[in-house]
């Protein structure tokens, strides 16, 4: 039992976490983490974690209403969270989120499987809902990654390119949209993708599978003259109110990630092509190859929490024609967690490119708090003749982690983050950004 003091503080704490999760929330929707991985590439040691040693949001919450602990009762790697947000974009929601972790098999070697799904509306209508999954089957012999979104959505929307203002016609800057002003986009929104990986040498895997984007009802607040969207369809072929992506996914993986909810080492390296194609209903073909490369570095043996963490998603148009809400851009990397500081969709191109460090640090001994300092960039082309790595929009911020379950090191984030045109908010999410 925690003197009196400290249980005082741990609940003003508490009701610290759950007032917070009711501020605006400036946030791109959260997904689970992505992929992760095993081994050891790292020259830091990293010792046998001591679970018992740490405190996390179901020791917090047994301590404040006195409940006793069963030491024969396995610790369990499921979390249950209420879904609390609010901002401009979607009015204020109201949902629950749970996820989950665990390895499968006897095999010490096999990774953590996880899965997460979640359900919300909020006071705009919006409606949105999604299950995802990352198996790895005993041994690692298999993987299945996997998702499906089912939405009624608004996504708002500043225009094409990289925020710069072009030197082409009228028509250019309404699609550059330079001021950034905002615009708003519903639909009802579909989407199932599963992918199988094989493991053909230890920490490789390749994996192939299909992805299906469906966008129907589409309709803008903004109905005065042309939109960046609007321009954007025209051009390239595709129906105002609706449109289909469906594609075959072909990737390579390579991961050495200690855990992929919060690792402390290793590497996560992920390159594919995607090729929508008319055959399966898509509006329009394309091939797209996108790049996904994530490094840790542990910065010391005593605390293994100190953890330098770089990351660089990319994601360029080789042929053909993507929609403009499938286009990638900031928020759009898998975990929806890229581009802290700016909404999702700020800055998109047919060409893309995203890095981002981040410098992580525990605060309490026993782990309950930890802390988070990151710095991005972004660029992308424009129609106007700006090219992929020609101008660079910068963000930045803090947070602070708040351990929820030590069993699968899975963290609630509380991040403040800035960037240009004024773009900045509070970002709410469990896991890290990546």
């Amino acid at each position: 039992m925690l003197p009196l003091y400290k249980t005082a503080l741990l609940k003003g704490l508490f009701l610290f976490i759950f007032a917070g999760c009711c501020t605006r929330a400036f946030s791109q929707v959260p997904a689970p983490a992505a992929d992760t991985l095993k081994g050891d590439s790292s020259r830091v040691h990293i010792p046998v974690e001591r679970l018992e040693s740490q405190f996390d949001f179901t020791d917090l919450v047994r301590d404040i209403f006195h409940i006793r602990r069963d030491s024969a009762k396995k610790p369990s790697g499921i979390i249950i969270v209420p879904n609390i947000a609010s901002n401009p974009s979607i009015g204020s929601q109201i949902g629950i989120k749970a996820v989950a972790g665990r390895k499968l098999g006897n095999d010490p070697n096999t990774l953590l499987s996880v899965g997460a799904t979640s359900a919300s509306i909020t006071t705009k209508g919006i409606i949105y809902f999604y299950i995802s999954h990352n198996i790895y089957t005993p041994g690692n012999k298999w993987n299945f990654q996997g998702s499906l979104v089912a939405a009624k959505t608004v996504t708002p929307d500043y225009g094409l390119g990289i925020g710069i203002d072009p030197a082409g016609s009228a028509t250019d800057k309404q699609l550059a949209n330079p001021d950034r002003k905002p615009r708003g986009l519903h639909a009802q929104f579909y989407n199932f993708r599963e992918k199988v990986y094989k493991e053909v040498v230890p920490h490789l895997f390749l994996g192939a599978g299909v992805s299906f984007d469906i966008r129907r009802k589409l309709t803008e607040t903004d109905t005065s003259g042309n939109t960046p969207y609007d321009i954007y369809s025209d051009r390239h072929g595709f129906h105002r109110d609706h449109y289909m992506a469906n594609g075959l996914l072909f990737n390579v993986q390579y991961t050495t990630r200690d855990n992929q909810n919060r690792a402390y080492k290793g590497m996560y390296i992920d390159a594919g092509f995607r090729l929508n194609q008319t055959w399966m209903a898509s509006t329009r073909n394309a091939l797209q190859f996108t790049t996904d490369v994530r490094k840790y570095v542990s910065l010391s043996h005593r605390n293994p929490e100190h953890v330098v963490a770089f990351w660089n998603w990319g994601s360029y148009l080789i042929a053909g024609n993507v929609p403009y809400l499938e286009l990638p851009g900031t928020g759009k990397d898998p975990s929806f967690r890229s581009g802290r500081g700016y909404t999702v969709g700020y800055f998109k191109g047919t060409q893309y490119n995203y890095s981002e460090i981040e410098y992580r640090f525990p605060i309490l001994r026993n782990k309950f708090l930890s802390g988070v300092a990151f710095f991005h960039v972004q660029t992308a082309n424009d129609a106007s003749g700006t090219k992929l790595f020609q101008v660079w929009q910068p963000g930045g911020g803090a947070g602070l982690r708040v351990l929820f379950n030590k069993l699968t090191r899975t963290n609630l984030c509380l991040d403040y983050a800035w960037g240009k045109f004024g773009a900045r908010g509070f970002f709410l999410g469990l896991n890290e950004a990546f």
